[in-house]
């Protein structure tokens, strides 16, 4: 009798052990949509570099503070790219396949979204490129998993011309002018050309190249160019210290700070907090956004996050202008996700392929953007298969020695200028990659 309780309560217990390994797994694998994060926080951009990556990582960590994406939690992780195009490939080479697979990709790099453009469509990874990469893939019928939401180079460009014009007056005033591109000399800077040269040509003024080399800090000849040729106005398409360093010449060599513009990856404080008044009167296009301390997004994030001693990077940086770029590429493929559950199952877990469908579905009205913590901060965006852009709007804010302040009414950048350049552009890509465009039939499917 003793013998055959031994033999049943060895069998009952083994049993138990059986069931509770076997629910082991169960428990482990809770919902998680993972987020690979390319980063650089080390090397020549890190200034700038990390300020977007703590914005990014804060908004994921807040998102679930607030429940996750309708109760699925968000799981990320960190690679270091040093901005270097080789790093970003072996980033997203060993990151594809974790938690389950990624969810999207941001290079925050021109050249990385070049070398992983070939890769996204193998793999069905989504790219997010917000005010960055190839200004052509707006056209989504071509660039299938690219996402350059927001704008393009492009956009900012013939933005930047909006301005100069008013400024003088008129249009009609570009002819004779002569437009001075300072540009880094990688795929980033070398995107507005086209663009510029186009609108030089249908305006009458001469676009001058003067290329800088990585990282930026010796810009000496470029500026005793510029000091010769005496253009009307310089355009400034630098990253990092270069930034810094151009306007620290223009200072020295007496060109007029008021007659410089900068794209949106120049305009924020570490451009210009260590030149301070010698910056003062500088201007920069905005991606919508500026410096944004006072939304209701960031008091949520100081609030949930900082409070609580959570927050990612310096509590004095939450709200700068490059802390809210990287905070709002995340809402952006967090809200693909949100998008893609409602037509793939709200609470499960999405795959790429399903958060492209939801990129390209995008519908961030005013009155959802303002629910959302954003008012004031950004415009709608809408996207579609055929546009994965969504949004081209764009403000110009003016350093005032101490902070950015908006110096302009909302500009948008002109589509009869752009269209023909975009689909001419995404049209060679698609020929020589032998692409077939998707139609809006295939579309709708």
């Amino acid at each position: 009798m003793k013998l055959q309780q031994l033999v049943r309560m060895a069998s009952v217990s083994a049993l138990a052990l059986s069931a509770s390994l076997t629910a082991l797994p169960v428990l482990a694998q809770a919902k998680e949509q993972f987020f690979p994060v390319l980063v650089y926080r080390t090397g020549a951009y890190a200034t700038n570099g990390q300020q977007w990556a703590n914005g990014y990582l804060d908004y994921l960590k807040l998102v679930n503070a607030k429940g996750g994406i309708n109760g699925v939690r968000i799981s990320f992780e960190e690679c270091e790219t040093g901005y270097a195009t080789d790093r970003g490939v072996e980033c997203y080479e060993r990151l594809k396949g974790k938690g389950g697979g990624a969810t999207v990709f941001q290079p925050l790099s021109t050249g990385i979204t070049f070398a992983l453009t070939e890769k996204a469509p193998v793999d069905k990874i989504p790219l997010i490129t917000a005010g960055y990469g190839r200004s052509e893939s707006q056209n989504g019928a071509v660039f299938t998993w690219n996402f350059p939401l927001l704008g393009t180079y492009w956009v900012g460009a013939d933005v930047a011309i909006q301005h100069i014009a008013k400024k003088e007056g008129a249009v009609g005033k570009l002819k004779g002018k002569k437009i001075a591109l300072v540009y880094h000399d990688s795929p980033y800077g070398k995107e507005p050309i086209p663009i510029l040269q186009e609108l030089g040509k249908a305006y009458g003024f001469d676009v001058q190249l003067l290329p800088v080399a990585h990282p930026g800090v010796e810009q000496k000849s470029t500026w005793l160019q510029i000091r010769q040729q005496k253009p009307d106005y310089v355009l400034l398409w630098g990253w990092g210290v270069m930034n810094s360093t151009a306007l620290k010449e223009a200072q020295a060599t007496g060109y007029p700070r008021d007659r410089m513009l900068g794209i949106w990856w120049a305009g924020a404080e570490p451009d210009v907090k260590d030149v301070a008044d010698g910056a003062k009167g500088y201007s920069a296009m905005t991606l919508q956004h500026g410096a944004e301390p006072g939304s209701k997004v960031v008091k949520e994030i100081l609030e949930l996050l900082y409070a609580k001693g959570q927050g990612t990077g310096p509590k004095e940086e939450v709200g700068n202008v490059l802390y809210m770029r990287g905070l709002i590429s995340a809402m952006l493929g967090v809200e693909g996700v949100r998008k893609a559950q409602e037509r793939y199952g709200k609470g499960k877990v999405m795959t790429g392929e399903q958060v492209r469908w939801g990129l390209e579905n995008l519908n961030l009205d005013q009155k959802t953007l303002d629910a959302m913590g954003f008012a004031g901060v950004m415009r709608p965006v809408q996207t579609s298969c055929l546009d994965h852009m969504g949004s081209a709007w764009v403000r110009v804010h003016t350093w005032n020695g101490n902070k950015w302040e908006f110096s302009s009414d909302w500009y948008q950048a002109d589509e009869k200028n752009l269209r023909p350049m975009v689909m001419l552009a995404s049209g060679k890509y698609a020929e020589e990659k032998k692409i077939k465009p998707r139609t809006p039939e295939e579309c709708r499917k």
